[in-house]
């Protein structure tokens, strides 16, 4: 019976507590793949909780994959007998930590002739090499979301502009750092620790606006020769920032979670751009056995991930969804947000975290690049979040999706990814 000490919690609640306690034993192999877990009544009674904060650990686990629902069948002579299902284990492959080799120090060659022929040398890549872009495809996947910024909260907002006029005067007319405003990167760092898991520091963190401009940097962080992975169906304008930028690029095939196993076997890129959280168009999300499997392979051939988070911030599960950036061990996840679906299509605004390994790379090619955001804007954007209205804004948006979801006439957001309307962009 897995047993838990619930007065170690301190002011985490006690499903997340659950949760926590659960993923790390899977994590640490103390619970492996294949083992049956406590019925939820069992582990209830054990612990002294109610079966609804149990429930609430065992769904999150199950939705990000480290717990699967299976029944199984037991044959007893001539007849068949179908045991009760429970909670298993799920196979997961997790990569030890510890040294890779950068990728962005070798030489790296295209998987193939056509790959070369689709990217030659130069400052923008042969369009007629490239399959053609619809108005449709070539637009942002927000729209999937449906209208969030119907709502958008400008009582608090407006307040918060005439703070930060009043309050900043002087660094509101100066130039911002290249890689943006600390303060709003200081307010990113604490809001990705404190809602997200994960782990960045100021310096890791590159404001830009959009994440196209941030397409565009990742294209010039590795080698012109270096292959860039990208799934097979995705957000067109992922393909068509590293054309425009000449990199070569391979589209890999998709399977029910992301990316193929034979798909990452058979590719040679250094560097894999994946949409963990409903992929557009596809509408895949990648559960915990595929986000661990991404890791080991660029572990193993010590290339980097982009993790394009454009949505699961708006998951309906009552934790935010783990990032591949906060399961990462080795320094190889290159982690891109944005602003734009969870305040308004006007504010184009996103960041990019970069693995540490990374950073004096990106500064030697990419340093003198400006800041494309203005500073009003971050200075704002930095109050916003610093006093907690960012946390707020997305519970409403959460709420407001599991009340669409609830209605039969509604659009399912998590389960029917609309086609994007034209215009809109990420």
């Amino acid at each position: 019976m897995l047993t838990y000490f619930m007065d170690a919690r301190g002011k985490q609640r006690k499903y997340r507590f659950l949760y926590h306690a659960i993923r790390r034993d899977i994590l640490a192999k103390k619970l492996l793949p294949g083992e049956r877990l406590p019925s939820k009544r069992a582990l209830a009674e054990h612990l002294g909780l109610s079966l609804s904060t149990v429930g609430s650990a065992y769904a999150a686990l199950l939705d990000e994959g480290y717990l699967e629902v299976k029944a199984r069948s037991l044959d007893e002579g001539y007849l068949e007998v179908k045991a009760r299902s429970g909670f298993f284990v799920s196979a997961l492959a997790i990569p030890e930590s510890g040294s890779v080799t950068p990728a962005a120090t070798a030489d790296f060659q295209p998987a193939n002739a056509a790959e070369a022929a689709r990217t030659p040398e130069g400052p923008v890549a042969d369009a007629t090499s490239a399959p053609a872009t619809s108005e449709t495809e070539s637009v942002a996947p927000h729209a999937s979301l449906g209208d969030l910024s119907s709502d958008f909260p400008f009582t608090p907002f407006s307040h918060i502009v005439r703070d930060v006029l009043l309050r900043f005067p002087n660094e509101l007319l100066a130039r911002p750092e290249n890689q943006g405003v600390l303060h709003f990167r200081a307010a990113i760092s604490a809001y990705l620790l404190r809602y997200r898991g994960m782990q960045a520091d100021p310096a890791q963190i590159v404001i830009g606006s959009g994440t196209e401009y941030l397409y565009g940097l990742v294209a010039q962080l590795l080698p012109r020769a270096a292959l860039y992975g990208i799934e097979a169906q995705s957000y067109e304008k992922i393909r068509l920032v590293y054309s425009a930028y000449a990199r070569p690029y391979e589209l890999l095939p998709l399977d029910a979670y992301g990316v193929s196993a034979e798909g990452l076997a058979a590719s040679r890129a250094a560097l894999l751009h994946v949409t963990p959280y409903q992929s557009f168009p596809s509408g895949v999300t990648a559960n915990a056995a595929k986000r661990f499997e991404y890791l080991r392979w660029a572990k193993e051939r010590g290339a980097f991930l982009v993790e394009d988070d454009y949505a699961s911030e708006f998951s309906l599960q009552k934790k935010p969804l783990e990032t591949i950036y906060a399961m990462d061990s080795n320094d190889s996840v290159i982690y891109l947000n944005t602003f734009t679906k969870t305040l308004a299509p006007s504010m184009r605004v996103a960041y990019m975290v970069l693995p540490k390994r990374l950073l004096e790379n990106y500064r030697e090619r990419l340093g003198f690049y400006a800041c494309t955001v203005p500073a009003l804007d971050q200075y704002v954007l930095a109050e916003y979040m610093n006093r907690g209205y960012l946390e707020r804004r997305l519970n409403q948006i959460r709420r407001k999706l599991r009340l669409a979801k609830q209605d039969s006439r509604a659009p399912l957001p998590e389960v029917s990814p609309q086609p994007p309307q034209s215009g809109s962009a990420n």
